[in-house]
């Protein structure tokens, strides 16, 4: 929340977890809030001089595309987690239009560094951010991935940047690296093969040393031009 001085008064804003110690906050007004909270929007409470003066809502929109990208993660195995500031109710009904596994709600922007630290000691953790509150979640996570258009140094601490604000973009990252992985275990696979077979060869003196060379030399090329072909059509 925020305060700040008009002439005498004292006027503030935030949430109800913020205004509640600060102003009187009637039953009402704690149900209207829950209320909103619960169709995915997040109250915002005024107040001057410990009077309560209104609420307004705000909401983030989800994208129309973002659960199909959620789901299509789901389907390569990721355990997909939101971790928002937001209060919990409001939280878990855009986690519910989103399609996601997991909600952690509540968090504050120094909190998101540990959120990251104890998920990472069930599995390899990778975060998605774009804001300065992320920098230090983005450090400590094992793949750091922020937007083109997010804060500067997020982008310089992430270890990959994206150029979209899509979650698409994370579908086509991770399809990228499971294809950029399997080109590099078969190539060490036919390297492995193919140099084992040229030195029992020789040694068994089958083929000369030069032919032997003839051949590793020929197959690193042939291996290296396949390995230039597009990861994805």
């Amino acid at each position: 929340g925020l305060s700040a001085k008009l002439g005498t008064s004292t006027l503030i804003g935030g949430s109800m977890k913020y205004i509640s110690t600060l102003a009187d906050v009637s039953l009402s007004l704690m149900n209207q809030a829950e209320e909103l909270a619960a169709a995915g929007k997040t109250p915002l409470l005024f107040a001057k001089d410990g009077k309560f003066l209104g609420i307004i809502a705000v909401a983030d929109v989800i994208k129309p595309d973002s659960a199909q990208a959620v789901k299509e993660l789901q389907n390569m195995g990721i355990h997909v987690v939101m971790l928002t500031g937001d209060n919990e109710r409001t939280a878990r009904a855009i986690g519910a239009q989103a399609g996601v596994d997991q909600v952690i709600a509540g968090v504050l922007p120094d909190g998101k560094e540990s959120v990251i630290r104890s998920l990472k000691e069930k599995g390899k953790v990778a975060m998605v951010g774009d804001g300065i509150n992320d920098s230090p979640a983005l450090s400590a996570s094992d793949a750091g991935i922020a937007v083109s258009d997010g804060a500067e140094i997020a982008r310089e601490i992430a270890d990959i940047t994206v150029s979209a604000d899509n979650l698409y973009e994370l579908v086509t990252l991770k399809e990228l690296s499971n294809k950029l992985m399997s080109r590099i275990n078969r190539n060490y696979r036919k390297i492995v093969t193919i140099n084992t077979g040229l030195i029992i060869l020789g040694v068994m003196g089958v083929i000369q040393p030069t032919t032997s060379a003839l051949l590793h030399n020929s197959s690193t090329l042939l291996i290296s031009l396949d390995s230039m072909k597009k990861l994805l059509d």
